[in-house]
Formats: structure tokens, sequence, C-alpha cells
């Protein structure tokens, strides 16, 4: 779990940097899919996982505004505020946390049980599935996108 956490990270983290070359009204420009643009995406991503593990701690969410972090400079400024709260939570998980049932009341009354394991789960492929709308995004930008290989980029370390 933590090593999927950290590999997105790192990949968000070499987004921001891809982002840091292109023009703002491209970061902001509407796309076809997601959640409308490369810059929302980013903040999207943010947003959502840092909104799960704040339930999951049985704490508040509330939804941040994009309106409020319209440049990268303020989503990553989000990224670093939300980031340390996560990230001590991600590095807290133990298998005891895998079956905890996390109870969803939805808008129309019912109750959904979800396992904490699912939903971490959920979380990491959120941020791949974004992730690889960025990349389609880049590319009509005309650049290259992040590179979304696990391997090599020292998540593990191999016994030798």
């Amino acid at each position: 779990m933590k090593t999927m956490f950290r590999y997105n990270w790192m990949v968000r983290d070499a987004w921001y940097a891809w982002c840091e070359n292109v023009p703002e009204e491209e970061l902001l420009r509407e796309r076809t899919g997601g959640v409308g643009g490369i810059l929302r995406t980013l903040f999207h991503m943010v947003d959502v996982e840092w909104s799960w593990i704040r339930v999951m701690q049985g704490e508040p969410d509330f939804q941040e505004d994009f309106a409020e972090y319209r440049s990268l400079e303020r989503v990553k400024e989000l990224d670093r505020r939300f980031r340390p709260e996560v990230e001590a939570f991600v590095d807290g998980w133990h298998d005891g946390l895998e079956r905890r049932p996390f109870y969803d009341r939805r808008a129309d009354g019912t109750v959904v049980i979800d396992a904490w394991g699912e939903i971490m789960r959920h979380v990491v492929a959120h941020h791949i599935h974004h992730a690889g709308q960025l990349s389609v995004w880049a590319r009509e930008v005309g650049k290259a996108p992040v590179s979304p290989n696990v391997i090599g980029r020292g998540l593990i370390a191999p016994d030798l």
C-alpha cells in the first residue's frame, strides 16, 4: 500500500515539474474527459486523496473550490498542505486495517459498507486513472507525458 502511494506522489511531483514548461492557458484549458483540464485534474487528484483519508479517520470532509487554486503554484501549495496528513495515515497503515469497515451513508439514506483496504486501493487507482488522462492531454499540448513506469523509481530495494 505504502509503495503505491509513494509511486503516486512521485508521479504527481513529476507532473508538477512537467507543468512548469507549459503556458498557464494550456494548463487551464477545458479538455474532453476527466474533470476538465490539466490543472483542474491535478487539483482533483490532491483533493480526492485527502478527502478519502479524512473521512476514513472520522474527520469532516469539505470540498476545496478550484476557483481558489487556478495556478500551478496554488495547486502545489494545496498538495504541500494536505500531503503530510495523508502520508502520516499511509505510514501508519498495517494489515489490521485492511478489513476495517467504512460506513458510507448515501444521500438516499442507504448505508454502504466497504473495507478500508478497498478504499485505499481505490484512491491509488483513482490517481493512476487521472494520470493517464494527463498523458493524453500532454500529447495534445505537443509534449511527451510523464513516464508511468513503476520500475526504476527505487520504490523497492531488491535483496542482494
